[in-house]
């Protein structure tokens, strides 16, 4: 699936954290939320984030009952954009590093989308896209890096699935 004009790429990302954010095990990772996070603000093709009480990463939303199960949602002008921060940038070396923080979830905890320019999606939205991808695989509606004709650099940097991508 290529770009659509007019359309910006959602992404979902959500993760189950080995031990509770304010333990020593994960200090590390939840000190460089903000570092990263305001890393991608300023990355060319970057468009919206959601947040937190004030402004403090997007790690406090909710996903579940689980306080350990934390997510990203972002979007962004293009697949290259996006793929640029997540391989060619600080990202990529935490993300190279998320077996220490994160549980394996044993199925799809990543997903893209399409959005009309100017959408911001909520966090259910992003779940029932999420949803999808966990029961229909890649899709139109709803899918992961593969799906993306555009995305090269995951190939080469993806390594082991380990915990969370």
């Amino acid at each position: 699936m290529t770009a659509r004009p007019g359309y910006q790429l959602a992404e979902l990302n959500v993760g189950r954290l080995l031990a509770p954010t304010d333990d020593p095990r994960v200090a590390e990772f939840m000190a460089a939320l903000d570092r990263v996070n305001g890393l991608a603000k300023r990355m060319s093709g970057f468009v919206w984030m959601m947040e937190g009480a004030a402004g403090q990463g997007n790690t406090e939303a909710a996903v579940s009952d689980d306080p350990q199960l934390i997510s990203n949602l972002s979007v962004w002008a293009d697949v290259v954009s996006f793929e640029n921060f997540v391989w060619n940038t600080l990202h990529r070396a935490f993300y190279a590093r998320r077996a220490e923080w994160f549980s394996v979830m044993g199925q799809p905890h990543f997903v893209m989308w399409w959005v009309p320019e100017g959408h911001k999606p909520s966090l259910d939205e992003a779940l029932e896209r999420l949803a999808h991808v966990q029961a229909n695989g890649d899709t139109d509606h709803a899918f992961g890096w593969s799906f993306l004709k555009e995305a090269q650099l995951w190939k080469t940097h993806k390594g082991a699935h380990v915990a969370a991508e």
